[in-house]
Protein backbone atom coordinates (compact mmCIF):
# COMPACT_ATOMS: atom_id res chain seq x y z
CA UNK A 1 0.00 0.00 0.00
CA UNK A 2 1.48 3.58 -1.32
CA UNK A 3 1.46 6.36 1.73
CA UNK A 4 -0.38 9.42 0.66
CA UNK A 5 3.45 11.38 0.22
CA UNK A 6 4.71 8.29 -1.95
CA UNK A 7 1.52 9.29 -3.67
CA UNK A 8 2.11 12.74 -4.57
CA UNK A 9 6.05 12.06 -4.94
CA UNK A 10 5.36 9.55 -7.80
CA UNK A 11 2.41 11.48 -9.62
CA UNK A 12 4.87 14.49 -9.67
CA UNK A 13 8.10 12.39 -11.14
CA UNK A 14 5.50 10.32 -13.86
CA UNK A 15 3.36 13.51 -14.83
CA UNK A 16 0.95 11.45 -14.34
CA UNK A 17 -1.06 14.78 -12.59
CA UNK A 18 -2.82 17.85 -14.90
CA UNK A 19 -0.30 19.93 -16.68
CA UNK A 20 0.48 23.14 -14.55
CA UNK A 21 -0.94 26.10 -15.15
CA UNK A 22 1.03 28.99 -17.15
CA UNK A 23 0.85 33.02 -16.00
CA UNK A 24 2.33 35.72 -16.60
CA UNK A 25 3.55 37.99 -13.53
CA UNK A 26 1.42 40.76 -14.38
CA UNK A 27 -1.79 38.26 -14.02
CA UNK A 28 -1.02 37.27 -11.07
CA UNK A 29 -0.61 40.24 -9.31
CA UNK A 30 -3.96 40.91 -10.41
CA UNK A 31 -5.29 37.90 -9.61
CA UNK A 32 -3.74 36.66 -6.53
CA UNK A 33 -6.52 35.86 -5.02
CA UNK A 34 -8.24 33.59 -7.49
CA UNK A 35 -4.79 31.95 -7.90
CA UNK A 36 -4.24 30.77 -4.54
CA UNK A 37 -7.78 29.21 -4.14
CA UNK A 38 -6.81 27.10 -6.85
CA UNK A 39 -3.33 26.17 -5.50
CA UNK A 40 -5.04 25.36 -2.12
CA UNK A 41 -7.31 22.86 -4.29
CA UNK A 42 -4.47 21.20 -5.31
CA UNK A 43 -3.12 22.91 -8.57
CA UNK A 44 0.15 23.40 -9.54
CA UNK A 45 0.84 27.21 -11.38
CA UNK A 46 3.70 28.27 -13.21
CA UNK A 47 4.62 32.15 -12.71
CA UNK A 48 6.44 33.32 -16.31
CA UNK A 49 8.18 36.97 -16.39
CA UNK A 50 8.77 36.89 -20.63
CA UNK A 51 8.09 33.47 -21.16
CA UNK A 52 10.92 32.22 -18.50
CA UNK A 53 9.43 30.21 -15.68
CA UNK A 54 10.44 32.34 -12.73
CA UNK A 55 8.59 30.78 -9.90
CA UNK A 56 6.01 27.53 -9.17
CA UNK A 57 3.30 27.78 -7.03
CA UNK A 58 2.21 23.95 -5.37
CA UNK A 59 0.46 23.31 -2.13
CA UNK A 60 2.69 22.38 0.33
CA UNK A 61 3.85 18.75 0.60
CA UNK A 62 2.63 16.62 3.45
CA UNK A 63 4.60 17.25 6.68
CA UNK A 64 7.56 15.28 7.59
CA UNK A 65 7.15 15.52 11.13
CA UNK A 66 5.49 13.02 13.37
CA UNK A 67 2.26 14.00 14.53
CA UNK A 68 2.15 14.72 18.24
CA UNK A 69 0.82 12.80 20.74
CA UNK A 70 -1.67 13.74 23.15
CA UNK A 71 -0.83 13.24 27.00
CA UNK A 72 2.73 12.95 26.02
CA UNK A 73 3.89 15.76 28.22
CA UNK A 74 1.09 14.03 31.59
CA UNK A 75 3.21 14.65 35.24
CA UNK A 76 5.66 17.22 33.21
CA UNK A 77 3.74 20.21 33.70
CA UNK A 78 2.62 22.16 36.77
CA UNK A 79 0.73 24.92 37.51
CA UNK A 80 1.21 27.24 40.69
CA UNK A 81 -1.68 27.56 43.19
CA UNK A 82 -2.35 30.80 42.23
CA UNK A 83 -2.90 29.78 38.87
CA UNK A 84 -6.22 31.31 38.26
CA UNK A 85 -6.29 34.48 40.02
CA UNK A 86 -5.64 38.14 38.57
CA UNK A 87 -3.39 39.89 40.23
CA UNK A 88 -4.71 42.87 42.00
CA UNK A 89 -2.36 45.58 39.83
CA UNK A 90 -3.94 44.17 36.72
CA UNK A 91 -7.81 44.73 38.74
CA UNK A 92 -6.64 47.96 39.69
CA UNK A 93 -6.19 48.77 35.94
CA UNK A 94 -9.67 47.11 35.24
CA UNK A 95 -11.37 49.19 37.62
CA UNK A 96 -9.64 52.55 36.59
CA UNK A 97 -11.25 55.56 34.76
CA UNK A 98 -9.67 56.45 31.34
Amino acid sequence: MMTHREGYMSEQLSGGGPAPLKIGVRELRGNLTTYLRQVRQGSTILVTSHDEVVAELRPPSPSCRPRRQPGALRGRIRLRDDFDQTPQDVLDSMDGES
